[in-house]
């Protein structure tokens, strides 16, 4: 627990109560940095967030969490986040993974065909052509696992934010 409450320092949310929602982004919802998003956030303030989460206790191991983001053009369509957490990966294999896995996930609803087998590079490029996903993002936090076998936590999170009235 205290890990992931130091993860949760890391990311400046430690503060908030956090609630996982499902993997879905609003239509019309707008991606905003991290340092805009923490000014509107309160202390004790019920948050929704979509998280991913990943520990380990063994000693030099490699973990990563990853969101991934897709948002359509419509301004009236849904997105997508998806959560990865993965052990062994990079934050740049684990941030293309949950990337990909989000703008698949949005792309099959939109009724975008591709070939699953093609790679990820040549896919966002042929997602973006056709007009209908305009963003695709991913934010990803990796570690090492402390070299005396003390719990190491990674945490990326995709928090939802509203302007304040």
């Amino acid at each position: 627990m205290q890990s992931f409450e130091l993860a949760l320092r890391d990311a400046g949310i430690q503060y908030c109560n956090l609630v996982n929602v499902s993997s879905i982004v609003p239509a019309g919802c707008k991606l905003i940095s991290q340092e805009q998003g923490l000014k509107m956030l309160q202390p004790g303030e019920i948050t929704y967030v979509v998280q991913a989460r990943n520990s380990t206790k063994e000693p030099h191991r490699l973990l990563a969490s990853s969101i991934g983001v897709a948002i359509p053009s419509g301004k009236h369509q849904y997105g997508y986040l998806s959560e990865h957490h993965s052990y062994g990966q990079t934050d740049e294999t684990a941030g293309d993974y949950a990337e990909d896995l989000a703008a698949t996930m949005l792309a099959t609803t939109m009724g975008i065909q591709f070939d699953t087998e093609t790679a990820w590079d040549e896919r966002k490029q042929l997602f973006k052509t056709t007009g209908l996903i305009i963003k695709t993002a991913n934010i990803t936090q990796s570690a090492t696992g402390d070299k005396n076998g003390l719990w190491t936590t990674t945490v990326a999170t995709a928090v939802f934010v509203s302007p304040k009235k």
